[in-house]
């Protein structure tokens, strides 16, 4: 694992991992730490990893952008927010559209771009302390980093909405009931379940999922026709492939499949 400016990063087992262990500053993303978490998610993607697994250190797994540094930039903050945003926003695309699955482990409050951090996951696990605070428009901004696209795609616009204006704290029991996240842990269990989580996803079929990844990222706007020739496209290319070789004749020995990402 490398580390750098309170970010831990590298390939363990096919699974890609990447730390915010910033704790001391809630795990705050500032200009530094932005471009180092950048370079994780790039070498990480790079090292074709089977799952990846983004977590948090600490008691607070994100709580969004460093406001020290806003205050500190003053009448330079919009050049603040390019200079972050400009590197930052291209790379959670990258993250998001890879094609591994991508479990994020949620282990406390989050807030301002840790927002989008912690829902871009295809899975989201979090800890019983986990609340979710947007804060935004508290302070007189307006959201970054995806919060506003992943909040949006997992309670619905309107909530979303709501949530965005007000900047209420919502606890995890109601994360969980709007859709927010997907699952709650007891602060002490939640590295275990997202450990497990990340090597079953690791151990299985990475085609069968990216080919999944890409057809229900674009299925709201994309016509049924175009929908159905995309399944039969990529249902062929998959069943070109050893995994799916392996799938087959292991439901048919009534085995557990052993997929090698081939």
């Amino acid at each position: 694992m490398q580390q750098s400016e309170g970010i831990a990063w590298g390939l363990d087992g096919g699974i890609g991992r990447i730390t915010l262990k910033r704790p001391e500053r809630a795990n705050a993303i500032g200009r530094t730490s932005a471009g180092v978490l950048v370079r994780a998610i790039d070498e990480v993607i790079g090292a074709k990893p089977r799952a990846i697994l983004l977590a948090g250190e600490g008691r607070v797994f994100c709580a969004g952008g460093d406001i020290e540094e806003f205050v500190a930039a003053g009448e330079a903050l919009p050049e603040l927010v390019d200079d972050i945003l400009d590197r930052l926003h291209p790379a959670l695309l990258r993250l998001s559209a890879q094609p591994a699955p991508l479990v994020v482990a949620v282990n406390g409050p989050v807030g301002g771009a840790g927002v989008g951090l912690a829902l871009c996951g295809d899975f989201v696990l979090a800890a019983e302390s986990m609340k979710l605070r947007t804060g935004y428009a508290a302070i007189g901004l307006s959201p970054d980093a995806g919060a506003s696209y992943f909040l949006a795609r997992r309670v619905g616009p309107v909530r979303a909405q709501q949530m965005l204006m007000l900047s209420d704290a919502i606890d995890g029991e109601r994360c969980l009931a709007w859709g927010a996240v997907d699952a709650l842990y007891p602060d002490a269990e939640l590295p275990t379940a997202a450990e497990a989580l990340a090597a079953r996803l690791a151990d299985g079929a990475s085609a069968s999922f990216a080919g999944i990844k890409a057809l229900c990222a674009g299925a709201p706007g994309r016509a049924f026709e175009k929908h159905l020739a995309m399944e039969q496209r990529l249902l062929r290319e998959r069943a070109c492939n050893a995994d799916a070789r392996e799938g087959v004749a292991a439901f048919v020995a009534k085995r557990a499949p052993r997929f090698t990402g081939r």
